[in-house]
């Protein structure tokens, strides 16, 4: 687990760096590092459990308003489908930027759900 944390805590840090040319970097920058810190914590066998739970809540909710909003991930799906999210790095439509951050939203979601697991996991064989 601690490779795995240190593969996430870089991945989020050079996420963070290329939200520099985003529209709202004072969003994106902030979510990628609060993921980066805690996947730093835990690769030094510290968890922080209502941390974790803080950043699921907040990004799932980001994540649902994303998914449903006008031009957000369901417009994507049911009506630009056939179009690639990854033909550029330059999201010039709406939906392809949207669906984008959802997928990285889901992604920290995934990574803050398997160290929360395995936090608990490490503090349940720690007691005697």
């Amino acid at each position: 687990m601690k490779v795995f944390n240190i593969v996430w805590c870089v991945l989020f840090i050079l996420f963070a760096g290329l939200q520099y040319n985003d529209p709202d970097p004072y969003i994106w920058m902030p979510i990628y590092l609060y993921g980066a810190y805690f996947c730093w914590q835990a690769a030094r066998k510290r968890f922080y459990f209502t941390a974790y739970w803080i950043g699921i809540v907040i990004y799932l909710a980001y994540a649902l308003f994303l998914i449903f909003t006008a031009n957000g991930v369901i417009d994507w799906i049911a009506v630009h489908h056939e179009e690639s999210i990854v033909q550029t790095m330059k999201a010039e439509k709406p939906w392809i930027e949207q669906t984008r951050e959802c997928g990285g939203l889901l992604i920290l979601i995934i990574v803050f759900l398997i160290n929360y697991c395995y936090g608990r996991r490490v503090l349940r064989q720690a007691r005697p």
